[in-house]
């Protein structure tokens, strides 16, 4: 009879983790997680058969986590803005997990900063059509069009780049939605991708 394992899976993964965590993903090998569990690397390769297979769990714990934060910002008064907030504050609070979820994921993993965006805004959908007053492919241009906006913005904030403050972000925030909102509301065709763009900048800029 083999003998029992010392450490379980959700040990083994979770020391993966926290390595993630203080030195990146790339810090992740089988003599790491048995220094930080206080053993060889033999327990690791009792669940994974491969460090890979390992870096894998600990992206689908990643995954977990930022999905953990969409259902509370889905709780906010305006689940868009929620939704927002809570991915400002998971990259802010989990830099190291963020880069691999949506920088550098793993290979043969599904998943990544698009497959997080169409997630996120099939369960936002709903809540900017009734707030909102638009329509679903509005509502959809209108929830991608922001998530790019926090997208670049996260990844400022990942790589040590971003210099804005709370403050700012949330007023850049609320003044691409402003814009973003009377645009798909005055233009007409706009949230549908079919509108005259040469006639709307001309119409535009001569203005002043």
């Amino acid at each position: 009879m083999p003998p029992k394992a010392k450490f379980s899976e959700k040990e083994i993964v979770e020391a993966a983790v926290s390595i993630t965590r203080q030195k990146g993903i790339a810090a992740v090998t089988a003599r790491e997680v048995g220094a930080v569990l206080g053993v060889s690397s033999r327990p690791l390769f009792t669940y994974f058969d491969t460090v890979e297979a390992l870096k894998k769990a600990v992206y689908r714990y990643a995954e977990d986590l930022y999905v953990d934060c969409v259902k509370t910002g889905l709780k906010d008064p305006i689940p868009a803005l929620g939704v927002g907030k809570q991915y400002i504050r998971f990259a802010k609070e989990e830099p190291e997990l963020y880069k691999y979820l949506f920088l550098q994921p793993p290979e043969g993993v599904h998943g990544g900063a698009m497959e997080m965006l169409h997630m996120s805004q099939e369960l936002v959908r709903a809540s900017i059509m009734r707030i909102y007053n638009m329509d679903a492919d509005s509502a959809d241009r209108y929830f991608r069009d922001l998530w790019l906006v926090a997208y670049s913005t996260t990844t400022l904030i990942v790589t040590g780049e971003c210099s804005y403050t709370d403050e700012q972000i949330s007023a850049l925030f609320t003044e691409f939605s402003i814009c973003l909102c009377m645009g798909y509301k005055e233009i007409p065709g706009l949230g549908h991708g079919k509108f005259d763009k040469d006639k709307i900048f001309t119409r535009l800029v001569e203005r002043k």
